[in-house]
């Protein structure tokens, strides 16, 4: 598929995807929510593809949903942001329409790679909700977060943000800023742990490719287990299926060339790797 609203390019086993409006902040409008929406569904099948990087073209992230965009095949419909044709009358149509910015954030969890988010300027609404629901966050110290959907009369649980942002900061923190919609900067999502590193902008791309070297190193097949367990062992109902998860998984690890290349070369040749991830 050819997409007009992102880019995407493989450097060295690394997808690189930019959100690219930056002359609308990288706003979701539907053209690019239908489009990350079949990209994350397609990673599946590029498996050569080992992790998958987020970040926005221009000085934002994503600035959320852009309210000037039309939303579908919309001369009829009932909420149309562009024609300011409102309507609250709940319309079955509009639900369809809901589910397509939900499944991104759950395709990002179903992909088997690792996702990193690199976010600097503005993550709001839409486009936090993407980057709750990367494995990883790093951000600029001047970037900002924002939940957003309260300020234009929406619920703020929405596209996983009620599921993601307790876990990430505890749930006292998740209902301030979800109740208050209050800003938060780079340096205090570091701190409460929404990010795991906020750097100064100029040193993000380097704190980036820091992350990446070092998650390259990891064998292919126990970098996507380990993605696969710790998100299913995060709603573990007990500590017995956790660990029987995994047991299952170290046994798979075990019987691939990789786990053996890796204890040659890490421990008996001292050299870096390679994989062939089989």
């Amino acid at each position: 598929m050819q997409y007009k609203t992102i880019d995407f390019e493989v450097t060295e086993h690394v997808g690189w995807l930019t959100l690219n409006r930056p002359d609308r902040g990288n706003a979701l409008s539907y053209e690019m929510v239908m489009e990350l929406r079949d990209f994350f569904a397609g990673l599946e099948k590029d498996l050569d593809i080992r992790i998958v990087v987020i970040r926005g073209a221009g000085d934002h992230f994503c600035t959320g949903l852009d309210m000037q965009s039309s939303f579908g095949n919309q001369e009829d419909s009932e909420f149309n942001p562009s024609k300011g044709k409102q309507s609250s009358r709940f319309d079955p149509r509009g639900f369809m329409i809901q589910r397509n910015f939900s499944d991104i954030v759950v395709k990002m969890r179903q992909a088997p790679q690792p996702i990193i988010a690199s976010i600097k300027g503005k993550t709001i609404g839409g486009g936090f909700s993407i980057a709750l629901a990367c494995d990883i966050r790093i951000c600029a110290a001047t970037a900002r977060f924002n939940i957003g959907f309260t300020r234009v009369g929406f619920s703020a649980c929405d596209m996983g943000s009620s599921y993601f942002l307790p876990r990430l900061i505890g749930l006292s923190r998740a209902a301030e800023y979800m109740y208050t919609a209050r800003w938060m900067d780079g340096t205090t999502a570091e701190r409460i742990g929404l990010v795991s590193k906020a750097v100064p902008e100029e040193q993000l791309s380097a704190a980036t490719d820091e992350l990446l070297n070092e998650m390259l190193r990891v064998s292919p097949f126990a970098l996507r287990m380990t993605k696969e367990v710790l998100n299913a062992n995060v709603d573990a109902t007990s500590l017995l299926d956790a660990t029987k998860l995994e047991n299952r998984t170290q046994l798979l690890c075990g019987f691939t060339d990789d786990m053996m290349e890796s204890i040659k070369a890490v421990f008996i040749e001292k050299r870096p790797p390679e994989y062939q991830d089989r």
